[in-house]
């Protein structure tokens, strides 16, 4: 178990560090070179329009990997979807600015960011499945959690080559040729993971399935639609949390507040820190007490936090926007914690793959994909605190502690299954 552990979060962590460096370029430099043409606010929209194309990207992924990873196994999703999204990535870094090839540069940097969303969508469901179908039933949160301290892995990763290129290069430089190399180290980064990859042997869950699903995504929307839904919307706080801490935050400290691009990073990587460290010590409580209580704690605390988080981030004080950050993350990481071994506890081995990929990531173009956009929008070059941003995530908050309300408690399967075994 450690080491399809180690293996399931490495090859997350560099899967979301080919995601979130993005994200963190988009907010940085992006606008001016390939919307040079718009305003300074209209180019940082567009560039976080294409961000949320690899959002709408991720659902599609979730259909064809979980397709593959119902079908033939969970681990050709792995290797696939990592090759896909490492090649993605390090094609983002060659690709030429506005000022050299016009409106073919934003368009090819679309269809990279779809490509890159297609793999991190396939990601998520092979990763979390090699370690829930290998994982001991009374220790399954526990196992499961290592690939949700993958995204914290990643975002690190990211951040902290973009903080060190942006500490080290004039904003001359860093604009010419510097955001580049974080997109080309990805190349290094996957095959790296290839090799932590090859390994790993197929879960036994999968080969214990007598009949496979012949068409999952049809079994899903039949048998299982409303579960969908409601995992979806479930989900939609969780990413809306984290996409404005790490992405948005990091745009409107810079722009608006006028903070610089160090105090804002390091503030952000300070509380995803924590917040990847405690993951596994949220999961052994979902393992106590029960997936659903954490989730309706974390979904609750979130709907409470939202208007403090954007009063302390208006201060532009850098101790006020940590722990503004911090709180907000840690009801996140209540959640999320604990999903890895959750969600594929409410769906049938047979579609599993499928049905909690699908769900996880429509959550993602539910809160993930239209945050940082609205949330541009909404804040605008207004004066004071930008309200309307909280209330925008108060109800999302609302909506999904709503749908985990709904939901069914899990626990008691694994604690059928430990005492079986």
């Amino acid at each position: 178990m450690t080491r399809l552990a180690a293996a399931s979060l490495a090859g997350t962590a560099i899967e979301f560090y080919d995601f979130f460096i993005y994200g963190t370029a988009a907010a940085l430099v992006l606008g001016p070179l390939f919307f040079p043409t718009f305003s300074p606010l209209a180019g940082t929209l567009a560039a976080f329009g294409t961000f949320g194309i690899g959002f709408l990207a991720r659902p599609l992924g979730s259909v064809l990997f979980g397709h593959i990873g119902d079908r033939r196994g969970r681990r050709p999703v792995l290797i696939g979807s990592l090759l896909l999204t490492g090649g993605a990535t390090v094609a983002v870094g060659c690709v030429p600015t506005y000022d050299a090839i016009g409106v073919f540069a934003p368009l090819l940097l679309l269809l990279l960011r779809f490509l890159q969303g297609l793999g991190l969508g396939g990601e998520w469901g092979g990763a979390v499945l090699l370690t829930a179908e290998h994982a001991p039933a009374a220790r399954r949160g526990l196992w499961a959690s290592f690939p949700q301290i993958g995204p914290s892995v990643g975002f690190l990763l990211a951040n902290g080559v973009m903080l060190a290129l942006t500490a080290s290069l004039s904003d001359a430089q860093f604009a010419a040729w510097g955001w580049r190399v974080p997109f080309w180290a990805a190349g290094a980064l996957a095959l790296a993971g290839l090799w932590l990859r090859h390994a790993v042997t197929e879960t036994p869950q999968f080969l214990g399935v007598q009949e496979h699903a012949r068409v999952p995504l049809f079994e899903v929307a039949r048998d299982h639609w409303r579960l969908v839904l409601l995992t979806a919307g479930s989900m939609a706080i969780g990413y809306a949390i984290f996409y404005t801490v790490s992405t948005w935050a990091l745009s409107y400290g810079i722009e608006q507040l006028g903070v610089t691009r160090t105090v804002m990073l390091t503030c952000i990587m300070a509380a995803v820190a924590i917040k990847g460290a405690t993951t596994p010590f949220a999961a052994m409580l979902g393992d106590r007490f029960g997936r659903r209580p954490l989730c309706l704690y974390g979904a609750g605390a979130a709907a409470l936090w939202m208007f403090p988080l954007i009063g302390l981030l208006s201060t532009g004080e850098p101790v006020l926007m940590f722990c503004g950050f911090l709180v907000a993350l840690l009801a996140f990481i209540a959640m999320f914690s604990v999903l890895a071994a959750y969600l594929p506890e409410l769906y049938e081995p047979r579609v599993r793959c499928t049905g909690a990929a699908v769900g996880y990531n429509l959550g993602g173009v539910l809160g993930g994909a239209l945050t940082p956009i609205v949330a541009t929008a909404v804040a605008g070059r207004g004066d004071g605190p930008p309200w309307g941003v909280a209330a925008y995530l108060t109800v999302i908050a609302l909506v999904s502690l709503g749908c985990f309300a709904l939901l069914p408690e899990t626990r008691e399967v694994a604690v059928e299954e430990a005492a079986a075994a």
